[in-house]
């Protein structure tokens, strides 16, 4: 039986989303092949053709969709003000899309578009690429297997030191742009605790411009009322002196704390590639274990060590070829993205009217 030709993919965009995350995990995966790269930066062209020699660059979309009858998928991850407008002109092409998180900037615009792609019987995909990172894959498991009991408190931490903004769009001020923290980094925490705990009903949120120079939020806090009970508290800080853990959940049996960020970020941005030859993908050291136990400080050896399950970004990708194919359901749909655009949009009315907001 002869092998199917993989699809060949149209990425729009190679700054940081494009050119570590994309287009490495785009490569890697088994029925699909990098095939187009947008970017209008000659120094970005040349940066495509020297990691990926079979790719073709060219400057906008415009030439991208010309070239629609030879892709079967096009990726966006270009500007967030871009992708409701890049991803109807695909879909109304005719062309499957991924898109990268946030979607969009509203709830309402998700919907509009997951409604066009189901018109156009198409896939929409959403890139939350978090929910394959090594700790919350472990934390999954912990969960589905019931080694806390019920749960009770979800603390989610995506924090980093950078008291000197890093300007451009990401921290521009001006609302089309759909920057800062909270639809950054908060798309993941979100996202991630929809996944474990089911929808939100009630929505609290503080969300402050710390650094000078900033033009929008920096630090921010979320905490989440879920229909089951639980309670998730969610901050994503660029200005965190001190990192706390990354997840502590507390539950009826026992807790799980567990620090530092997953590998597969800094793997990437430092040239390794999933599935190159000798590539242990996705695994941290046992120092970074996680603890599970009750009445016991992590900080002092409490508990048992949890060994990390591996991270694995490229499964994204993966699961995405295999609903290109028919094989296999769309790994992150618009409406599930949609849901968490309604904890965001919430947690910016109640942060700026400092009011509890039920959904």
């Amino acid at each position: 039986m002869t092998a199917a030709p993989p699809l060949r993919v149209g990425l729009i965009g190679y700054g940081l989303a494009g050119s570590v995350f994309h287009a490495p995990l785009i490569a890697a995966a088994e029925g699909l092949a990098l095939d187009t790269v947008v970017t209008s930066d000659p120094e970005r062209q040349a940066r495509a053709e020297a990691e990926f020699p079979d790719v073709r660059t060219v400057a906008g979309p415009d030439q991208l969709f010309d070239l629609g009858a030879e892709l079967d998928l096009v990726v966006i991850a270009s500007p967030n003000r871009t992708h409701v407008p890049l991803a109807t002109t695909a879909l109304k092409a005719g062309l499957p899309v991924v898109v990268d998180k946030p979607v969009t900037g509203t709830a309402a615009e998700a919907r509009e578009l997951a409604a066009l792609a189901e018109e156009q019987g198409l896939l929409l995909s959403v890139f939350q690429n978090r929910r394959w990172d090594n700790d919350f894959l472990t934390l999954r498991g912990l969960l589905e297997e019931g080694a806390l009991g019920d749960p009770w408190r979800f603390e989610s931490r995506f924090e980093r030191w950078r008291p000197q903004p890093k300007g451009g769009w990401r921290e521009s001020g001006d609302p089309a742009e759909i920057g800062g923290l909270l639809y950054d980094l908060g798309s993941h925490v979100v996202d991630q605790a929809l996944v474990l705990f089911g929808p939100a009903t009630e929505v609290y949120a503080e969300s402050v411009i710390r650094r000078a120079g900033a033009e929008t939020d920096d630090d921010t806090f979320l905490a989440l009322t879920h229909a089951n009970g639980v309670r998730s508290h969610l901050y994503v800080s660029a200005t965190a002196a001190q990192l706390g853990p990354r997840f502590r959940v507390l539950g009826s049996k026992a807790g799980y704390v567990k620090y530092g960020l997953d590998p597969q970020e800094d793997a990437l941005r430092a040239g390794r590639r999933p599935g190159a030859s000798g590539e242990s993908w996705g695994l941290e050291p046992e120092s970074r274990y996680g603890r599970l136990g009750a009445g016991e400080s992590p900080v002092t050896g409490g508990g048992r060590a949890v060994p990390t399950l591996p991270g694995d970004y490229p499964a994204y990708y993966a699961a995405v070829a295999r609903a290109l194919r028919g094989e296999g359901p769309n790994p992150v749909t618009a409406l599930e993205a949609a849901a968490a655009l309604d904890i965001l949009e919430a947690a910016g009315r109640s942060a700026r009217d400092k009011v509890t907001v039920t959904l």
